[in-house]
């Protein structure tokens, strides 16, 4: 098998994978955002003060 085909092949499972996980993102945060939580960035610290 030549290189450059060896390189498309590893360039379209790249791509496959990159959809695959930009889908799954996308799932994430649209639970996410209808259980209503979406506020990560504010959840860390208050559950850092409960553990100190």
């Amino acid at each position: 098998m030549s290189d450059k085909r060896k390189n498309n092949r590893t360039s379209i499972w790249v791509s496959i994978g990159a959809v695959v996980l930009i889908v799954l993102l996308l799932v994430w945060l649209t639970y996410a955002d209808l259980l209503g939580d979406t506020d990560v960035a504010a959840f860390i610290p208050s559950a850092a003060a409960c553990l100190a």
